[in-house]
Order: structure tokens, then sequence, then C-alpha cells
């Protein structure tokens, strides 16, 4: 099942995509990466889906992705006593640790940490930003504030803090236990939510063990503050537009995206753009104009992957909207422009041999005949940097460790193929060369590049590069092994 784009799809699965058939249609569609939200559904719930993927997975011999997004802290309101309350702006409401039931005065925070966080002109937003609010005063147990935007709050509403570090960690007790749970059962990818600091990767990197990849997703303002130091330690990113959006000021999200997008492409790591991409068709079977133009715009940046949420997880159109995903993608991908915007933004990097090796891959392929990149790899970093030099023919990573197989299912422009384990080159350029011919990348008439480290099996040891002709008896009566 070749695609035909090189962008991956990430689909979350949820009440609406709950059964084998489903899940199927949604990987026929074009589904790359299957997301499990942590925050919704029990442990039961979620390995069985993880279940139906690896079963789909051996029933179509393809390495497919799993993502366990984790819940991250979350700061909410207590309770009103009528259940809710109108604000109006420019009254005063305070918040406090009581755990009395508020009116349309006061109600409890219980979150102590946010009130040692905060300072006087900082911001609370309530309910997703619709109320807001500014602070005049605060102490170890309550902010007083003027209302700048009201509306009505009702129990348990979530609260944001985007002016302030909080001192929360990243991972609550129940991201702890569901951390585990995803590693004991096997997902490919844990994404951590609410990132702030680069500590906050760093514990969950220890908590995880190498069993899964780990991906920073950057909704807080501290986190785009940080950016660089989070990259540095996280695996990939995923922008999450959906809080980013009520931290900051909506019109800077767009820039920012850009921003955080080629930060990631320049450093050979996956980036996903999440949130909204095609939220109308959770009730539609269309989409509207502005979610095709913003799928695209994530596209033409170069992002390794667009996500859908409620779309795939709960929406009446799930297998449609994955395959509006796929379509936008095949038709973006096939724009002359695309190819200029993508080269144009192209990093140079010669710091390594490795990196010299894939740049000079890239321009092998594209100033020759070439169909296909072909990669063998230990790790999935050889992998990663020729993605990183988004190349104009598709790239197949070959390799031995199913698990890096399933974390590069991530990784822009990939195909992931399992091979055995290697002695001799001559091996190596067989099985890509049969590779790129069973899975139509190729046939008799045309070449591939491979790529591979010797000694094999060994990381860090990409030092060779041959132009192949995918003729396997060529191949067999040249090669003077």
């Amino acid at each position: 099942m070749r695609r035909l784009r090189n962008v991956k799809i990430v689909a979350t699965l949820g009440p609406s995509s709950n059964d084998y058939d489903t899940i199927r249609a949604l990987f026929e569609a074009g589904a790359d990466v299957f997301r499990l939200n942590m925050s919704h559904g029990t442990h039961d719930e979620q390995r069985a889906r993880y279940d139906i993927i690896r079963r789909i997975e051996a029933d179509l011999n393809r390495p497919i992705a799993v993502l366990a997004d984790l819940q991250g802290p979350k700061l909410r309101v207590g309770t009103f006593a009528a259940g809710a309350a109108d604000l109006e702006e420019g009254q005063h409401f305070r918040f406090d640790l009581s755990e009395a039931p508020g009116d349309g005065h006061r109600v409890g925070l219980p979150h102590p940490e946010i009130f040692a966080a905060l300072e006087p002109g900082a911001r609370l937003l309530v309910n997703d930003g619709k109320i807001r609010m500014r602070v005049e005063a605060c102490g170890a147990d309550f902010a007083d504030c003027v209302v700048t935007a009201g509306g009505t709050i009702s129990d348990r509403k979530g609260v944001n803090v985007p002016d302030v570090v909080l001192p929360l960690r990243a991972l609550s007790d129940k991201d702890r236990e569901d951390l585990e749970f995803a590693c004991e059962i096997g997902a490919d990818w844990l994404a951590l939510s609410f990132v702030q600091r680069p500590e906050d990767v760093v514990e969950a990197r220890g908590l995880a063990r190498g069993r899964a990849a780990i991906l920073s997703k950057i909704e807080k303002p501290a986190a785009v503050r940080s950016f660089n130091e989070i990259l540095s330690v996280s695996d990939g990113i995923m922008v999450a537009r959906g809080d980013l959006g009520v931290e900051l000021p909506v019109h800077s999200v767009p820039p920012i995206q850009k921003q955080l997008v080629r930060a990631c492409r320049a450093a050979g790591k996956p980036v996903i753009v999440a949130t909204q991409m095609l939220e109308s068709m959770i009730e539609s079977p269309m989409p509207t104009r502005a979610e095709v133009s913003d799928v695209a715009t994530a596209i033409y940046e170069g992002a390794d992957a667009v996500m859908l949420s409620a779309e795939s997880a709960a929406g009446q159109y799930p297998v449609d909207a994955v395959e509006t995903m796929n379509n936008v993608a095949i038709s973006v991908e096939g724009d002359q422009t695309y190819r200029e915007v993508i080269e144009a933004s192209r990093k140079a990097q010669r710091r390594t041999v490795a990196d010299a090796m894939v740049a000079a891959a890239r321009e092998i392929a594209e100033t020759t005949d070439v169909n296909a990149i072909c990669c063998f790899t230990q790790s999935g970093t050889t992998v990663s940097l020729v993605a990183r030099e988004r190349p104009r023919v598709p790239i197949l990573a070959m390799s031995p460790i199913t698990s890096v197989l399933r974390r590069l299912c991530l990784t822009w422009g990939v195909h992931c193929v399992y091979a055995g384990e290697l002695e001799r080159f001559k091996q190596a350029v067989v099985g890509a060369v049969r590779a790129a011919r069973e899975f139509g990348f190729a046939d008799e008439h045309h070449k591939i590049v491979v790529i591979a480290g010797v000694p094999f099996n060994v990381q860090g040891s990409t030092n060779i590069i041959r132009v192949a002709p995918c003729d396997e008896r060529l191949i067999f009566r040249t090669d003077p092994e």
C-alpha cells in the first residue's frame, strides 16, 4: 500500500473509530499513525484499540505507529451553588482555596500552585478563554480579579494562566500511570501535554526508559520561549494550536507555527501540526474552504504530519475526514509551488559524515534518473536526516527492528519495510531493490540510491552510498562480492 504523498496523517481513535473495520478503513484511506487520547476512555478501551491496530498491521504487513497522548495537568475551577454564574465586564471576582460552592462574586480554585505563581497584572482565562480576567491583587490563597471579558462561568471549567510559568510537574499522577500503561502495551510515541520547560521532557524520558519516543506538545507561551531547549531534548514536536491560541493572541499562532515547523525540519525531528484542521467534518461530510487551506498551509510549510482529533475520534465522518486530508496532501504536493517552497526553505547541514551522505543522496536522486532512496538503519537517525533534506523521490526505510520502523511512520516521505539482519552490503542492495520493486517504487528499468553503514547492525555508522539498477540479475552479475 504505497502512499501517493509524503506528509503523514495522524488519526485519533475514539467512539466513532472503535472497531476493526473502521480502523482498517482509516488506515486504507490514508492514516499512518493512530493517536490514543489518554484524556478519554479506560485503559481496557485503549488496549483494545491498540490490539486492533496491531492486528491490522499484521494483516497488511505494514508498520503502523501508535501515539499515546498524555492528558497533562488539568486546572479547573470548583463548583457553583447554582451550577453557574454570569459575570459582566468590569466587575470584581475572587478565586480562593475554599471548597464552598461559588456564586457571582467568588469560586474555589483548588490549585495552590497557581496562587504561588500569580502576580498583579497576570491574566486568568476560563473556559478556553471565553471569560478573561486580570489579577488586581493576590496572595497564597486568593486572587482578586477584574473581569475583562464576561460570560457564564460554570462548574469545573478549565483555567489557563498564560503569563507565568506554573510550578507544576508536567506529569500528573494520572499521566505517570498512563505513561507506564502506554509503554507496557507498546506505544511508539508519547505526547507530553502542557510542556513548559526542557526538564519536563527529561522527566518523561526517564520514566519511558527508551520504550517510546518522546513528542513535546507546544501549547504554552513558556514552551514557545524555551522552544530550542525543549526541541533539543525531544524526539518530535506537536504544534498544538488549540491551547496555544487561547494563551497567546490568536493572530500570533500562524507565524509561531511556521517558526516551529522550520526549526524542527532543520533539526531533523518530526513535527505534527494539530487542532481544528477539519473541525467542521465532525458533523459535515464536507470541510470548509478555510479548513482545506489550513491543511494545505501546514503541508506547504513542510510539516511531517497533520492531525485529526475529534474528526476521526467522535465525528460522524471519520473515514471521509482522512480521505479529505489525503486528497489535499496529494493535490498540494503535486503543485510545482510546493517544491519551490520546500527547496527554498531547506537549510544546508554539513556537520557530520552522515549529513554529507544524505545530502549527496538527495542531490544524486534529483540530478539523475533515480526513483527512490533506500536507507538501512538501526536507530532511524539516517532516515530522519534523509527526510530533513525533503528529497523529490520517496524514502524507503529498511530495518530489522520493528519498533524503529513504527516510529519512523511519523516521518515525512518515509515508507517503512522490515528487513532481516545483514552481514554484507550486497545483501543490502539486493534487499533494497526487491523492496523498491515489490512496493511499486521502481521496476527493472529504474535505479535507486542505497545508503547504509558498514559494519552492519551498528548505530551511527552511515558511511556508504551506491546507485543500484533495479535489475536483480545485473546486481548479482556485477557486484564484486
